[in-house]
């Protein structure tokens, strides 16, 4: 990775960790700046505003969560062997990975919900192709596979249950946080896998 290129990473990182924890219109220029380093005219050599910038952060953040939850389960089969490796690496995701300050994406995602514009039409399309990712795994628990409203309906409770395991994890420290999140999610799945009778 060329010195410019390193640069860029270490900015967008600091920012998406800035940004976790007080949302992507909190994080000044000059913070972003300060957190790696350099001054506010050094960053302005890797993004042209403080629009771009946060662009870019969100670019980052969903291609990091790809990365991290979904990469290590494209070699397995479609269907539940998949969507059990998701869930467990989202839960990563939460616990290990974004551990210090929490998920820009999940941030983002309360801090933009009621802002239109560029920010939110990115996040809000990137939310889009991972809940289709979902959805289609989802359709393969079954043969024939469940409806689009059956699945999309599924993919809701997982993410519900993601949801519930970062709030009862992270703001009430419940120690079972997992367990029961992962408990939670055979239980879909198993009800999901059934033929209708």
């Amino acid at each position: 990775m060329k010195k410019g290129e390193a640069t860029r990473s270490r900015i967008l990182e600091e920012v998406e960790r800035q940004a976790a924890v007080r949302g992507l219109f909190s994080v000044s220029l000059n913070e972003a700046a300060e957190g790696v380093g350099l001054s506010k005219s050094g960053l302005f050599k890797h993004f042209d505003s403080k629009e771009a910038m946060q662009e870019a952060v969100l670019l980052h953040a969903t291609d990091r969560f790809m990365a991290f939850v979904w990469a290590p389960a494209v070699e397995l089969p479609p269907g539940r062997a998949r969507l059990e490796k998701v869930f467990d690496q989202w839960l990563d995701w939460g616990e290990v990975e974004n551990a210090a300050g929490g998920c820009l994406i999940m941030t983002a995602s309360v801090e933009l919900d009621d802002q239109p514009g560029p920010l939110r039409d990115l996040l809000h399309g990137r939310l889009q192709i991972w809940g289709k990712m979902l959805t289609k795994e989802m359709r393969a628990m079954r043969d024939p596979p469940l409806s689009d409203d059956e699945a999309r309906a599924a993919v809701f409770q997982m993410k519900s249950f993601i949801l519930g395991h970062t709030e009862a994890g992270r703001l009430m420290g419940d120690k079972n946080a997992r367990e029961a999140a992962r408990s939670a999610f055979r239980g879909l799945l198993d009800r999901t896998a059934q033929q209708p009778s």
